[in-house]
């Protein structure tokens, strides 16, 4: 049985996310949770509280067994992108892109 939270418009670079859920992809939830409390990346943080979510989500369910679950997937998506614009020499400005992430962790029982 499968559980997952998702997590949209958080305001972190894909690629940032994605680096961090690569290495908890596949591990218990406990340790998937531990790992990420000594990460010092700001998304480890954030990919914390969405697996504590899909845990609250699994036990809802009267049929999983919350001890032995495991991080099945993370899929991180790029969301919209804030465009704001910087100044440059000469008159000029350049565009400055503020990516969004969607975030969707995926828990089944191992």
């Amino acid at each position: 049985m499968e559980v997952k939270a998702v997590a949209k418009h958080v305001r972190i670079s894909p690629t940032k996310v994605r680096k961090v859920g690569r290495v908890v992809k596949g591990k218990p939830v406990e340790d998937a949770l531990s790992m990420l409390g000594f990460m010092p990346q700001r998304s480890a943080k954030v990919l914390g509280k969405i697996i504590r979510s899909a845990v609250a989500n699994a036990d809802q369910k009267p049929d999983i067994e919350v001890d032995n679950l495991s991080v099945a997937n993370i899929v991180v998506n790029q969301g919209p992108s804030l465009k704001r614009f910087r100044p440059r020499a000469m008159g000029r400005a350049t565009r400055i892109l503020k990516r969004t992430s969607h975030i969707t962790v995926v828990l089944a029982e191992a």
